[in-house]
């Protein structure tokens, strides 16, 4: 009885190894594919995430923007720095986060800018 039991103990583990070791494959696959697919611009925004300690999604809620423009980013930027401000009460741990959240995306558009840049617009593609 208990050599059966533990028949059934070691193959159902190879199973879940097997399974594990499966998703695991595809898992990097798609990862690997969604790098190419960013291709410079992805890598460098991943870099700025690591150097700013901050995704660029992490960024945008805590400026609360949906689109990405350089008004916007100012407005709300100034709008919080102030509502923050110690000498109104406000916290500077907050106030800290807005400005590394203003650096992130400061860093994540100049990113666009060099890969529009250095990317021809898709109508001068197609003529040639």
């Amino acid at each position: 009885m208990a050599k059966y039991l533990a028949q059934i103990i070691v193959m159902g583990a190879q199973v879940v190894g097997r399974a594990f070791a499966r998703a695991l494959r595809q898992e990097y696959a798609a990862s690997q594919e969604a790098a190419k697919a960013r291709g410079r611009a992805g890598k460098e925004s991943a870099a700025a995430s690591s150097i700013t300690g901050m995704t660029l999604q992490e960024a945008q809620q805590i400026l609360n923007m949906t689109t990405l423009t350089p008004e916007e980013l100012q407005k709300n930027y100034e709008h919080l720095f102030k509502a923050n401000d110690k000498s109104v009460g406000g916290s500077l741990y907050l106030q800290s986060k807005v400005v590394r959240a203003k650096e992130r995306l400061d860093e994540e558009l100049s990113i666009q800018d060099q890969d529009k840049q250095t990317k021809p617009p898709q109508d001068q593609q197609q003529q040639t």
